[in-house]
């Protein structure tokens, strides 16, 4: 956001943060670098349209493959990246806008499919991009510039939405704790299967909950925040539900099914199975 800082000069207000996901992204494919010495390009970042686009550009020199898609698109162009190159590590990084509303509709099969990639949604409870609207998230009756006499519906739970639509790895992290994050992320491009991690990362210009999130223990304010406990079972679905419905917003792997085969391992398996025909085989089950 300086001169003397050129390599965060992004469009982003001071404080965003996105700041602190761009961080954690890096840490993870750092340290997926040096576990699997695979090449920095190995690595495809695909991005929708809002403030989080902006994660595409991360690192100096070598750097993941960037691809900025449009608006709440990233699981059908990432899907089209795993089809055609399904040795890729596949990362997608969304926000709440883009990846909730327009583009909800893909989470669904992408949890049926068991799609092998990472998504890393940054929630900050508004379109930060086009001057603070609502997006789904938003909590019912808030004013925005969209909503001036409230929002009227009530805002969505993303993280009991993954779960009850069958996404395999779920997990939930704050932007102001970078190496905590870097770590879900790591497990989750680890994951054979779709994997889903949903940052709370506030607009300080359009909806700062930092105070909220992070609270005032002197004040007598509670944060929000807290680690998911260290018994947690994340094989278990219906303990993994039971954190989502308590007060505030856990932090941590909050499920995980290892025993689902990602869409790639079934491919693999169909492909097994196939005879390649000739060319004369071919033409001969056209024939009349």
């Amino acid at each position: 956001m300086s001169k003397k800082n050129p390599e965060y000069d992004f469009k982003w207000c001071p404080g965003c943060g996105d700041f602190g996901v761009r961080r954690a992204l890096e840490l993870a494919m750092i340290n997926r670098l040096e576990e699997t010495g695979e090449p920095i390009e190995n690595n495809v970042v695909v991005a929708g349209i809002g403030c989080s686009g902006n994660l595409v550009h991360l690192l100096e020199g070598s750097q993941p493959y960037g691809f900025h898609g449009i608006h709440g698109r990233t699981l059908p162009i990432s899907m089209g990246v795993k089809m055609a190159r399904p040795e890729l590590n596949v990362v997608i990084v969304a926000g709440d806008g883009d990846f909730l509303s327009i583009g909800g509709e893909h989470i669904g099969p992408q949890a049926s499919r068991n799609l092998d990639v990472c998504a890393v949604i940054m929630d900050n409870g508004v379109y930060g991009l086009t001057k603070g609207q609502s997006s789904p998230t938003t909590k019912e009756g808030t004013v925005t510039s969209s909503t001036p006499f409230g929002k009227l519906e009530h805002e969505t739970d993303p993280l009991e939405l993954y779960l009850t639509l069958g996404t395999s790895f779920i997990a939930s992290a704050f932007s102001g704790n970078p190496r905590q994050l870097a770590s879900l992320i790591t497990q989750g491009m680890n994951h054979k299967g779709f994997a889903m991690i949903h940052v709370q990362s506030p607009c300080v210009t359009y909806n700062d909950t930092y105070e909220l999130l992070k609270g005032k223990p002197r004040e007598g304010v509670q944060p929000l925040i807290w680690d998911v406990p260290e018994d947690h079972d994340p094989s278990d679905k219906a303990a993994a539900y039971s954190l989502i419905q308590q007060r505030g917003l856990p932090l941590g792997v909050l499920y995980q099914d290892e025993s689902r085969q990602s869409l790639n391992g079934r491919l693999e398996d169909v492909w097994s199975k196939n005879r390649g025909r000739s060319l004369e085989e071919l033409m001969d089950s056209y024939a009349i």
